[in-house]
């Protein structure tokens, strides 16, 4: 029997089937910013692309905005979710409050910014301060209904209802595309439809999933009585790391537009618009690929689990990267025609900077991944100091340094490149920490990440097994008794963590296995520390809780799985938790 492989297949399956739903949400954003730029350059003009670009540094601060009420919810839901599940109750209400609050006082604040000509320290001249106002204005709109329902994706997504969220975000896009065609081309609204569109595309976002929670179907409740309101500092406190680096793109996108407005002028902005709206799309792969592994290492961290922790970066940075290789790659070879989809004149100099931005914007994006993905694990593992640094790195220092010193001499070509080398700059700084924490040079991804010594259970005080048929159940009891009496642990528990785990794995098997056609294995880990043997079997068949299965066993089935049932009555704890379509019972002894 092979052992360590069972849960890295399990995670990379789950992390796989997360993703699709993960990207989807950043996806119906992209996909919706890039048909409003399609109308803007086709129906309105070259100025209500500028608009469109201008409102991108609002577009980050609401980003970062929903991103730091997400993750720090997540985390402190990973941490509950092992112990104290009742908490999650008021996690989701005060998460709802806060950023219900938080998305009104933007609105109003950015209605009163058009009223008062506040905007105009965005941009001064005519008429792109006009479409600029009636752009924000129509967007403002649609903010409380976007911010919450970015949250409510977030928690239904750990709720495993990824039909629930496929249908909120289809109908957020369909709302739009057909907005955008009523609010331009039958009804003339300018930018102001534009905004308009998506706002009530938001709002239809954000009722498809309220339905399920007003419908009671949901495990977690809005509950005032549930609120323990010292979560909304922590959730703040562990949330704003993973925001920062979207709180200070706000700052590098007025820095860079000023750069490009003096040194190339306003087609500059347009091309640049032109691209990352599309290029957005793509970006939904890298940032749903870390919201994944967002969740698995919460999850992971409050569960002590150092291995599983390991095994979601090594995922995200092996096939996750072969993937993103393989688009950029793709990207490349398609620069004209996506240049052609927003300007059609070769001669004009905003196609030509077009075309370079689809040909080398997409190769900072590999680089990207490594430094999202480990500010990620930075925040969730409370690593306070680097979890500040290198998102003040990626979201801002090293796009503005390169821009301040390329896009002189090489125009927008220079802003391009300096995307690029803020990648490099990031892994440098990432093994640079390493190398303090370690007091060495960092040889292997583990090394990068740096994992506090006491964190986890070590490699020798642990073993895994994969079971995948009837045929490695039997060797189970052996192979967990070999290594409890390595650890010298008493005799009647090593008999009984053998045998439970062996009864539990062949109940999976037998059951759970036939369930459907699918390919299913468990993975079986027993870790001792301090004096506590912990058992847990995690699987991917359809969810069972034994708990609940122990307490309606009728009368003749007692002589049955005795090892199971002695367990469950000398067991200090019992939990089980259906994580993200996974079965997982933890039993300690």
């Amino acid at each position: 029997m092979k052992q360590g492989s069972s849960d890295y297949k399990l995670l990379t399956g789950l992390f796989f089937r997360l993703l699709p739903y993960q990207i989807l949400l950043i996806v119906i954003s992209a996909v919706n910013g890039i048909v409003d730029s399609l109308y803007a350059s086709n129906m309105i003009g070259k100025t209500a692309m500028s608009a469109i670009g201008l409102f991108g540094p609002l577009n980050h601060f609401l980003y970062a905005a929903s991103i730091m009420l997400v993750s720090g919810t997540q985390i402190l839901y990973g941490r509950y979710l092992a112990k104290d599940r009742e908490k999650i109750h008021g996690l989701l209400t005060i998460n709802l409050i806060v950023t219900g609050g938080l998305a009104l006082l933007t609105s109003l604040l950015l209605a009163l910014g058009v009223l008062t000509g506040a905007t105009g320290i965005l941009v001064s001249q005519e008429p792109d301060l006009q479409m600029l106002n009636q752009y924000i204005l129509g967007q403002a709109i649609g903010i409380p209904a976007l911010l919450l329902g970015q949250q409510l994706f977030a928690f239904l997504s750990l709720e495993n209802q990824s039909k629930r969220t496929m249908a909120a975000s289809i109908s957020c896009f369909a709302v739009n595309a057909v907005l955008d065609h009523l609010f331009i081309v039958v009804f003339p609204l300018g930018t102001f439809g534009l905004g308009l569109s998506s706002s009530i595309a938001s709002w239809v976002f954000l009722a498809v999933q309220v339905v399920y929670y007003l419908a009671g179907k949901s495990e977690w409740k809005f509950s005032l009585h549930a609120c323990r309101w010292q979560d909304a500092p922590r959730i703040a406190g562990l949330g704003y790391p993973g925001a920062l680096s979207r709180f200070v793109e706000m700052f590098r996108c007025l820095i860079v537009n000023f750069l490009v407005l003096r040194y190339v002028g306003s087609v500059g902005l347009s091309a640049f618009a032109a691209s990352n709206s599309l290029l957005a799309v793509i970006w939904a792969v890298p940032f749903g690929m870390v919201a994944v592994s967002r969740m698995l290492f919460s999850i992971s961290i409050g569960e002590e689990d150092r291995r599983s922790l390991i095994d979601v970066l090594k995922i995200s940075q092996t096939r996750g990267m072969l993937l993103m290789g393989c688009i950029v790659a793709l990207l490349i070879l398609l620069a004209e025609p996506m240049t052609r989809l927003f300007y059609r004149d070769p001669s004009d100099p905003v196609y030509q900077m077009t075309v370079m931005g689809f040909r080398i914007l997409p190769l900072c994006m590999p680089p990207a991944m490594l430094s999202l993905h480990f500010a990620s694990y930075t925040q969730t593992m409370e690593k306070r100091i680097m979890s500040v640094i290198l998102p003040v790195v990626d979201g801002m220092v090293g796009v503005v340094l390169f821009s301040f010193l390329l896009i002189p001499p090489l125009k927008m070509n220079g802003l391009y490149i300096a995307n690029i080398l803020n990648g490099i700059l990031c892994f440098i700084v990432i093994a640079a920490g390493a190398w303090i924490i370690l007091k060495r040079c960092p040889r292997t991804l583990e090394d990068l990440m740096a994992i506090p010594v006491g964190f986890g259970v070590p490699a020798d005080k642990r073993i895994d097994i994969t079971v995948r048929s009837m045929e490695e159940v039997m060797n189970v009891s052996r192979q967990i008794t070999d290594f409890c009496s390595e650890q010298g642990i008493d005799p009647r528990r090593t008999f009984l963590a053998g045998l439970c785990m062996e009864e539990m794995a062949g109940n999976v098997v037998t059951h759970g296995f036939s369930k459907d056609t699918k390919q299913h294995s468990a993975d079986i880990r027993v870790a001792y520390k301090g004096d506590e043997i912990i058992l847990r079997i995690r699987d991917n068949c359809r969810a069972f809780n034994p708990s609940e299965w122990i307490k309606v066993m009728e009368p003749g089935e007692l002589g049955r799985n005795v090892g199971i049932q002695l367990v469950w009555q000398m067991a200090s704890d019992v939990s089980y938790q259906n994580l993200l379509g996974l079965n997982v019972l933890t039993i300690r002894l």
